[in-house]
């Protein structure tokens, strides 16, 4: 087992994914080792099918890997039950999944209170309608996720994922429903996160824009991790 020789708040060693597919194993990804810092902001880049949502989901231990671990905040995954390592995500870890994970009966404030509750935060639903206002979904704060858009189930998804001050923010494809006003206002939100609390943001994206203006993106081609630029 290896330990990580600083601080990362990611620190991923020998991290690789097979499953069995019509009885013949298929390597998702290959084998790959890197570190990001606290307050980095990272983009995974690449085509359809290349690992990178495998990847990010494998870094929040919400998959295992078929080898090697991650240590998040400076502790194995490995070495944690899925009781552990969900509490752990709980603290540390903002989500914007592709799928938007929202409860279709529950209001949009409902669901972006909902992890600020499981955490017993005592200003839930204050903190869950500044970060509705802070997407642009104030007016839509009661309506149910089911009779809302695409887009702005996206928005919701978005400010749920804000509302917990995360140290880490996990993200799938963020802007990949929105309409470009809104995309570039989420990117600004997603960099002031950054900035002004210091949020490591972990992206997976297409939009080169959102690429563009991380510091760092690592580059994945048939699960390999081809470049760390």
């Amino acid at each position: 087992m290896t330990t990580p020789a600083q601080n990362p708040i990611l620190h991923v060693v020998d991290l690789a994914k097979q499953v069995t597919l019509n009885g013949a194993a298929l390597t998702i990804l290959h084998p790959t080792s890197f570190d990001i810092l606290r307050g980095e902001s990272v983009a995974i880049v690449g085509a359809s099918g290349s690992g990178k949502s495998t990847l990010l989901g494998l870094l929040a231990g919400l998959d295992l890997p078929s080898q090697g671990e991650v240590w998040l905040a400076g502790q194995s995954l490995a070495a944690m039950d899925e009781d552990g390592r969900a509490r752990l995500r709980g603290e540390l870890i903002g989500f914007v999944f592709q799928s938007f994970q929202l409860l279709p009966m529950l209001t949009a404030v409902e669901n972006v209170m909902l992890p600020l509750e499981l955490n017993a935060v005592a200003d839930a639903r204050k903190r869950a309608q500044y970060w509705l206002e802070r997407v642009g979904l104030v007016d839509r704060q009661q309506h149910r996720a089911q009779q809302l858009s695409g887009g702005e189930q996206q928005r919701v998804a978005i400010a749920r994922a804000f509302a917990v001050n995360p140290a880490l923010l996990l993200a799938d494809e963020p802007t990949g429903n929105l309409d470009s006003e809104t995309g570039a206002r989420v990117i600004e939100l997603l960099f002031e996160l950054n900035r002004e609390q210091g949020t490591t943001l972990v992206l997976v994206t297409h939009d080169d824009q959102l690429a563009a203006s991380c510091g760092r993106r690592l580059a994945l081609r048939a699960g390999h991790l081809e470049s760390r630029t």
